[in-house]
């Protein structure tokens, strides 16, 4: 069970986080627009390496690197579904703060879950999709990615897939957007079919996720 601030996360939690409508609200809550077919789903290139810190998250947490194929499954995206991952998204932004790894292990690199409600970019992705999992969703549709940002610099996203299209949660937006639309390169991801196979997306330059403030 992961614990950030003395609150727990363990199913109930996730449960009642997923169904209430008070504090989220202000979330959006419209159906997903779908786009263009050519554009739904992005590209996928040749396994690649996993991103620098990915390795020593797995050592850290076997449980939740569990390696192995299994079948790739894209989420029903459904009006419940959207409001579902908007509320995620942003509760997680609001209740976690961004430092960079430097600042808060003196490390480069370190990925990690935010228990002590302070986080890495890819901090952020990797609780929200605990919780989402947690939550009962299929891990195959929750995808770490790894993007460049609109200034080039190396950023972590969390990539859903849905028979509507991919979809990101991003600790740099409260909404809940089509990949298409945040204005990233997207450079690599995990594998649906095992989490531990990473794929690439197209821009081949290494990057390293880091954090920034909102």
């Amino acid at each position: 069970m992961v614990s950030i601030r003395g609150q727990g996360f363990g199913l109930a939690i996730v449960a009642s986080l997923i169904g209430f409508s008070s504090a989220a609200s202000a979330a959006s809550t419209a159906e997903p627009h779908e786009a263009n077919t050519r554009v739904l789903y992005a590209s996928l290139g040749d396994t690649t390496r996993a991103p620098i810190g990915w390795t020593e998250f797995c050592s850290e947490n076997p449980a939740d690197c569990a390696g192995g194929q299994a079948e790739p499954r894209d989420i029903v995206m459904s009006q419940t579904t959207w409001k579902d991952l908007n509320r995620i998204n942003r509760w997680v932004n609001e209740h976690v703060k961004p430092m960079t790894d430097m600042d808060h292990w003196g490390v480069v690199e370190k990925w990690s879950y935010p228990t002590d409600g302070y986080g890495d970019c890819e901090d952020y992705v990797l609780l929200k999709r605990k919780l989402l999992i947690d939550a009962g969703w299929p891990r195959q549709a929750l995808l770490v990615t790894v993007v460049r940002d609109k200034q080039g610099e190396g950023h972590a996203v969390l990539t859903v897939k849905s028979n509507k299209g991919e979809f990101i949660l991003d600790n740099e937006n409260e909404d809940v957007v089509a990949w298409t639309e945040t204005g990233y390169r997207f450079v690599k991801r995990q594998s649906q079919a095992d989490q531990n196979v990473w794929v690439s997306l197209g821009d081949t330059r290494p990057a390293v996720a880091t954090a920034s403030s909102r």
